[in-house]
């Protein structure tokens, strides 16, 4: 086996949990190195959504430069292919004028996407997904979880079975080709014209935890239900059609709100639950996935 190339350019990825400290440590890492940060949040990037995402503060984005952050609309659906073709361009023209730069996120799709690129899937057929996205407003997850046990046992086995998003893209495939999407997934990596260091945060679980309780509760104090309710009247939103960016924790607990679904009590435990869940699923992942730094 040759050696691997030595890389004079380098991209330092932060990776963890939500609210394990992420963009405070990413901004310390960009001004030691001179350098800037592309995020690698799905959600950051819509310039229709700021308290629920965490999106980093005015002082923050002015203390480093920071792309890939409010750069998109809520209407204008990124994938994680889109993201790395988008970050991969960007990288290229930052390296002009620095040997490192900075990514950080948790979106452990998008960074694998730019770090080793994706397989190639069958292409997404609107129809189908819109019938599948009935289906499971319907049944919710349950709904989900029987017929993918059903149709893709191999993607049940040991996909992740608490996504919507990523289980609906399994049965979509399945109902195009008749094909596991695991079937589709060769492992094969794309090989990159830089250097990578991996750097996974974390912290015990009941301090993250306590540290995700008390970011909801901040975000409640900073106005996210305001927030919320502007982007139901502006877009005339509910809950049984969201856009897929909407589809995401802060947001569709305290759409349902609105509509009259859950009390704000409700909404607000509901928050906090699933965002422990998620950042659970985000540790699972990248310990799973990311390198050694």
């Amino acid at each position: 086996m040759s050696a691997s190339p030595v890389h004079k350019k380098k991209v330092h990825i932060i990776a963890g949990p939500t609210a394990v400290g992420k963009t405070a440590f990413a901004i310390q890492k960009a001004l030691s190195l001179g350098t800037e940060i592309i995020s690698f949040d799905s959600r950051q990037c819509y310039c229709e959504l700021n308290i629920g995402v965490a999106r980093p503060s005015a002082d923050e984005l002015a203390a480093v430069p920071h792309h890939f952050i409010a750069s998109h609309s809520i209407f204008e659906p990124v994938s994680a292919a889109g993201f790395a073709q988008w970050a991969l361009a960007k990288a290229e023209a930052l390296f002009a004028d620095h040997d490192d730069i900075v990514l950080v996120g948790g979106t452990g799709l998008y960074i694998k996407a730019f770090a080793f690129g994706l397989d190639e899937m069958p292409p997404s057929d609107a129809g189908v997904r819109a019938s599948l996205q009935a289906m499971y407003n319907d049944g919710g997850l349950p709904w989900l979880a029987t017929t993918l046990h059903q149709l893709d046992p191999l993607y049940a086995a040991d996909g992740e079975m608490q996504n919507p998003h990523r289980m609906l893209r399994a049965l979509e495939v399945f109902q195009l080709t008749g094909r596991s999407i695991r079937s589709f997934q060769t492992g094969v990596l794309a090989e990159r014209p830089f250097g990578m260091e991996w750097t996974l945060l974390e912290m015990p679980r009941e301090q993250l935890y306590q540290r995700i309780n008390h970011r909801v509760d901040a975000m409640m104090t900073a106005g996210l239900l305001d927030e919320v309710r502007s982007l139901v009247d502006r877009f005339h939103l509910s809950p049984d059609q969201l856009p897929q960016a909407l589809q995401t924790v802060g947001y569709t607990e305290l759409i349902a709100h609105l509509a009259g679904r859950l009390s704000l009590d409700e909404a607000i435990t509901q928050i906090k639950t699933n965002s422990r869940h998620y950042a659970k699923r985000q540790l699972t992942w990248f310990r799973k996935f990311a390198p050694a730094g």
